[in-house]
């Protein structure tokens, strides 16, 4: 059951990363679908899009760590796993709002 609920969560963060990496979901990103026209002009959507699309493999890739704890029953997997992803939130979300990559000037 448990490996359900991470291969859940695992097609979740793949089939969000496609729909990103097709230039569709700008507006499941929270913060630019508030934003207004004003402030959506000052960013290029589909290098936003692209972005959030290598966060989203990415945090697959952590959750995928995560679940051969559960197959392997190693406590370290799993803490290494989430220490991945955290990490890989933090500096998605920094790298995102620092970056001039998706920023128009």
């Amino acid at each position: 059951m448990l490996l359900i609920v991470h291969g859940i969560f695992i097609l979740l963060f793949l089939t969000l990363a496609a729909v990103f990496f097709r230039g569709k979901g700008a507006f499941l990103i929270a913060g630019y679908n508030t934003a207004s026209p004003e402030e959506k002009a000052n960013y290029d959507e589909s290098a936003l899009c692209r972005c959030m699309g290598r966060l989203m493999l990415a945090l697959a890739a952590c959750w995928a760590v995560i679940a051969l704890s559960a197959v392997f029953d190693a406590m370290i997997l799993l803490w290494v796993g989430l220490a991945l992803f955290f990490l890989t939130v933090v500096t998605g979300v920094i790298y995102r709002n620092t970056s001039k990559t998706v920023r128009r000037k």
